[in-house]
């Protein structure tokens, strides 16, 4: 019946095991134990976790966590054995970009985790827009993906791509930046010289 195929298309919140929750690949942004995260756990002990993550099903078994990599760790923290999850079927672009999108607007991102996170959703709607554009050349001209990361985030595109640029840093300089010891201009200015030059 109709009732019955629009109940199936309908999203669910099911509660998965922990141990079937995977983190996402390359995830950039780092769950800390800080403040923050004890303010979670504290709020999970009272009321359970109260926003559902968001995961995909693994070829391998179990769920790849597109949004909630915070709530699980909160949740083991917690001493909880399962967490309220939506089960959504998506590629691997769509994930990417929900990742980042769920993610970007937390306060407390490094530089680096930010960087790295633009550069994931720009390559990701790239490869979107090379795929449904292949009618018209016009408008996958027009279609810049760095671009379209900085209006998803309220900020220009130059400092999307100033970001993206830190990820072409060796690591000791991305955590310069991330501990304040490097401001940005230079740390984009240093992204431009070759690996060995920056060492």
């Amino acid at each position: 019946t109709e009732e019955s195929r629009a109940e199936e298309s309908c999203e669910k919140v099911v509660r998965i095991p922990l141990a079937e929750l995977h983190p996402f690949p390359n995830h950039p942004f780092h769950v800390r134990d800080d403040e923050a995260m004890q303010n979670t756990v504290d709020s999970i002990k009272e009321y359970g976790v109260l926003t559902p993550g968001i995961v995909r099903p693994r070829e391998d078994g179990g769920y790849e966590i597109v949004a909630g990599h915070r709530r699980k760790h909160g949740s083991e923290l917690a001493g909880l054995s399962d967490m309220p999850c939506i089960v959504r079927e998506m590629d691997d672009d769509t994930a990417t970009i929900l990742m980042v999108d769920s993610n970007i607007q937390r306060e407390d991102i490094l530089p680096s985790e930010r960087a790295q996170a633009y550069k994931m959703k720009m390559e990701a709607l790239k490869r979107q827009g090379a795929r449904s554009d292949l009618t018209s050349p016009q408008v996958a001209a027009k279609f810049r993906a760095d671009d379209e990361v900085a209006k998803a985030a309220g900020v220009s595109g130059d400092t999307v791509r100033r970001f993206v640029r830190l990820t072409e840093l060796q690591p000791e300089l991305q955590q310069m930046v991330d501990d304040k010891k490097i401001a940005m201009t230079p740390a984009v200015e240093l992204s431009y010289l070759k690996p060995e030059e920056q060492q």
